[in-house]
């Protein structure tokens, strides 16, 4: 029985979510899955992953193909990492302590880029928010100056009007 780990998705219309499932290659898309390694949600910036990876990692050395998709997220998590690495503790280039040390330290670098680019992004939307308040304190303020000489004019009008009236009382 082939298998494949792939997405099933799920989620509203125009807001897809998706779970990542190992399912037999011949099921429908939706259809009966064998396990449920996690879920991706694209809706978010950047995109919200949760996978168990070593479910993944064991279900890929037993021989699940993933989709191209599928391949996608499990390198963006590290389960093709972490195959890649028990298969050097299997071969004995490596203990698995140092596998581990390994996996660990490339963990933390992504951990580290995925919170850059978070905090590059809520910096970014606080910056838009800044400068869409000063365009509009600026198009406030031109409004205002705009009113002020009529105003002004109405004022002194009407003040040449009553010193009218009154010299002709």
């Amino acid at each position: 029985m082939p298998v494949k780990i792939r997405l099933q998705r799920h989620g509203k219309k125009g807001k897809p979510y998706y779970w990542i499932v190992a399912a037999d290659a011949r099921a429908k898309r939706d259809g009966k899955y064998l396990e449920k390694l996690g879920a991706y949600n694209p809706n978010t910036n950047p995109a919200t992953v949760e996978l168990d990876v070593d479910g993944a990692v064991k279900w890929l050395q037993n021989g699940a193909q993933p989709t191209d998709t599928a391949k996608a997220i499990l390198s963006y998590k590290g389960a093709l990492l972490k195959k890649h690495l028990a298969g050097g503790v299997a071969k004995g280039a490596l203990t698995e302590e140092q596998a581990e040390e390994k996996f660990n330290a490339w963990l933390q670098e992504k951990e580290a880029k995925v919170q850059a680019k978070t905090d590059g992004l809520s910096e970014a939307e606080t910056k838009a928010k800044a400068e869409a308040l000063a365009a509009e304190k600026a198009v406030n303020e031109a409004r205002i100056a705009a009113a002020a000489p009529v105003v002004e004019e109405e004022v002194s009008e009407e003040a040449t009007e009553t010193e009218a009236s009154n010299e002709e009382e």
